[in-house]
């Protein structure tokens, strides 16, 4: 099975940037190539929101939430199988614990959390 670790959150003010990453082991001869991999956030109270997704060894197979369109990006790190999320401009309603989460096949690959096998423990995120 793949394991998934996110590290990168923090406390940050308004306006500034973050960079989170999470660390992907398992997968055999460590090819993440044909991959779904996402960013997800959750806040207290409130249901699980898709944040960014992409497809590895696609170009331009990334895809964003309204919320975050023009503000994040996430990106494949392939030579330290690593799964990026570069967050900028960020906002109050950025507070949350983002998770990552993986599959073996990018059929159908989107931002619901369903469709996911593998995911991490969470690193919380916290905008004042």
């Amino acid at each position: 099975d793949v394991q998934l670790v996110e590290s990168g959150g923090g406390s940050v003010l308004a306006g500034g940037s973050l960079r989170l990453s999470c660390a992907a082991s398992g997968a055999a001869n460590r090819d993440y190539r044909g991959y779904c991999m996402g960013w997800f956030r959750q806040t207290p109270g409130k249901e699980r929101e898709g944040v960014a997704r992409m497809m590895t060894g696609y170009s331009n197979g990334e895809f964003y939430a309204d919320s975050v369109q023009g503000r994040f990006t996430i990106w494949w790190d392939n030579a330290k199988t690593t799964l990026r999320l570069e967050m900028s401009s960020l906002k109050v309603e950025d507070t949350a614990m983002y998770f990552c989460a993986a599959r073996s096949s990018t059929w159908g690959c989107g931002l619901g959390g369903n469709q996911y096998h593998f995911w991490g423990q969470g690193t919380q995120v916290t905008v004042s």
